[in-house]
């Protein structure tokens, strides 16, 4: 069973206006719509699913439309249809908003009839206005609230596979084919410890501390074992191997992080590439990881977290620049320049700005 805790299925605008069995039967048709995004809806014929970071900001999108549909019609309905999905369009085409947030409202409306389809055998919308993506408006090299944490989350499933104990011998027999290639090595001697070497923390684990500390491409390179104090939550980045400054830093992780941290060296005491080397990430082919291998990463992760990255010049400084921009709205600059190792402030100083989309729920606060 799909965990929807963390969403708001039924959210305080619905129930207002709502009675009891509305609420009920509302509540429902979301929960069967998310559960089958989460699970199938990517791929259905794979069953597999949008990360939760992807669907979690278009499931709030896909409540807006439902409130907008029932305004319009004068009454509840769950019964959602194209023109009603059209008319949302015209409705936003003449709203004073960015068109980014255009576009994803209508990513989030195609990807709502994409289940409909399933549940109720209707077509797929073909919306008669469509919207692009303002590249002007969208940093280059910059990732949203919305963005990281579907990097966060697709950082989990990254070159993931079914567990061993739970595949038919037929299945498993496919597996092996597809390990025996990963790894380069022949399909017989494939063996359980592959599946939990496919099923590694090294990924997350050096995503999620990227995603915290803000790591340039050469600290990745550079990190290093006695960096890493899960006890207390932070990397201890010493002087000699910190870039562009003369200073020991301590850097804040979360504690999700840490614990990933944890899980991955201890993993990593059973890899025998590591034998000889206090790298805390290698990658496949057992070198340090690069700015190109970064750059790699991330724009799988992008995709596998279905991040549009056409008109942007993503690399792992993306990840780096959200942190700023994020620790400074959530604190001070004074914070950013400790987080991000600045040795000076007039660095950190560019991050001192809203980010543009809170500007804009700013706009429409003010009238």
């Amino acid at each position: 069973m799909v965990d929807l805790n963390d969403f708001s299925v039924l959210t305080q605008p619905a129930a207002e206006y709502l009675n009891k069995r509305q609420e009920l039967d509302y509540r429902s048709e979301r929960e069967d719509c998310l559960t089958w995004l989460l699970t199938f809806g990517k791929e259905p014929d794979k069953a597999k699913g949008y990360a939760r970071g992807t669907v979690k900001p278009r499931a709030g999108r896909m409540d807006q439309f439902y409130r907008f549909v029932w305004e319009s019609e004068g009454g509840y309905t769950a019964n959602v249809t194209h023109e009603n999905a059209d008319a949302w369009m015209t409705h936003l085409a003449k709203r004073d908003v960015s068109q980014t947030h255009k576009c994803n409202c209508q990513k989030s409306i195609k990807m709502l009839f994409k289940w409909r389809k399933h549940e109720h055998g209707l077509s797929e919308w073909d919306p008669e206005i469509t919207f692009t993506q303002d590249s002007s408006s969208n940093p280059r090299e910059y990732l949203t609230r919305d963005e990281r944490s579907a990097v966060r989350e697709a950082a989990l499933e990254y070159g993931s596979v079914p567990s061993y104990n739970n595949l038919t011998p037929a299945e498993r027999d496919r597996w092996k084919r597809y390990l025996s290639q990963r790894f380069e090595k022949p399909k017989s001697e494939v063996n359980p410890d592959d599946w939990k070497k496919a099923n590694s923390w090294r990924i997350p684990s050096l995503v999620w501390a990227s995603l915290d500390a803000g790591l340039r491409p050469i600290e990745v390179e550079r990190s290093r074992i006695g960096w890493v104090d899960t006890d207390n939550e932070v990397l201890r980045i010493p002087k000699e191997d910190s870039s562009k400054n003369r200073d020991n830093w301590v850097v804040g992780l979360r504690s999700r992080t840490a614990r990933a941290l944890e899980k991955w060296l201890a993993e990593r005491e059973a890899c025998p590439e590591y034998d000889d080397t206090d790298a805390i990430w290698l990658t496949r082919k057992k070198n340090p990881y690069s700015t190109s291998s970064l750059r790699y990463l991330l724009k799988n992760l992008c995709d596998l977290a279905d991040i549009e990255t056409e008109h942007r010049q993503m690399s792992w400084y993306a990840i780096r620049h959200s942190v700023g921009t994020y620790m400074t709205r959530e604190e001070d600059l004074a914070a950013t320049q400790a987080q991000l190792r600045h040795k000076s402030a007039e660095t950190t100083m560019k991050y001192d700005q809203v980010p543009v989309e809170d500007r804009q729920d700013a706009l429409d606060r003010m009238g």
